[in-house]
């Protein structure tokens, strides 16, 4: 598989459709495939700690959600094909789940919105079902040792025959979640999709179609939500050091 290094962090080089292709594959499969959706602020995580960039690159499929990506592999010369986001990719999922008839479980969010995500989804797609969810405000160790409601989580999942699991606890945390109980779950696929379920729950939108097709999904967020500007500013910080660095893209 071409991938594309953007400070040691490998990210697929791969389009929409080639995604798609393997989503399909993964879920055709008989053990779990865990998919990472990587953007500046993650990468920027990532060159500061070894550790999370084993993690992140332990991943089945890491796609390149950041815009700021794409910028980067560009200047370098390295360009990645296309933008695929954890969001677009989730859709993906609940598509091949309702072509397929698979279940599903939404892990994350304050307290009902993976239950409204879930209601939300399973009025939409009448051939999937999503069979069971959870909030994602309890307490996680992940050093080895579950929590009770970690134990009844993942009980609940490999119980109700899960085929996709979405975990929607924000970086790291939902990495290193999935990471830590990987070999536990019994599914297909586990998707650390942040927001996604804000989203599906109707609790948030996506920024609008002229925003993410002029890469400026980023700006949208910021407007809405001037307290990310301290996240966001990982994003000129990162495309400087990919200038500085002419070792920052392979």
């Amino acid at each position: 598989m071409n991938k594309v290094k953007i400070f040691g962090v490998e990210i697929f080089n791969i389009d929409n459709s080639e995604c798609q292709n393997f989503l399909r594959d993964f879920l055709k499969g008989n053990s779990l495939k865990k998919i990472y959706t990587p953007n500046t602020e993650i990468v920027m995580a990532a060159k500061r700690d070894e550790d999370l960039k084993k993690l992140v690159n332990s991943g089945d499929l890491v796609l390149a959600d950041g815009i700021g990506l794409i910028y980067a592999s560009r200047l370098r010369k390295k360009p990645l094909k296309e933008r695929v986001t954890g969001f677009d990719t989730s859709i993906k999922l609940l598509e091949l789940a309702d072509e397929m008839g698979l279940n599903l479980y939404f892990l994350g969010g304050k307290e009902g919105v993976a239950r409204d995500a879930a209601a939300a989804v399973n009025e939409k797609y009448k051939n999937l079902k999503v069979a069971g969810f959870h909030n994602g405000y309890f307490n996680s160790k992940l050093d080895g040792e579950k929590s009770s409601t970690e134990e009844e989580i993942i009980k609940e999942i490999n119980s109700k025959d899960i085929d996709i699991v979405f975990v929607g606890f924000g970086f790291p945390r939902q990495e290193k979640w999935i990471d830590a109980w990987k070999d536990d779950i019994n599914a297909k696929v586990i998707i650390g999709n942040g927001g996604v379920l804000d989203i599906l729950s109707g609790r948030a939108n996506r920024a609008p179609d002229i925003f993410i097709k002029l890469g400026l999904e980023w700006l949208y967020r910021l407007l809405k939500n001037p307290s990310r500007i301290k996240r966001q500013i990982d994003l000129p910080k990162f495309l400087l050091a990919v200038m500085r660095d002419k070792n920052s893209v392979e």
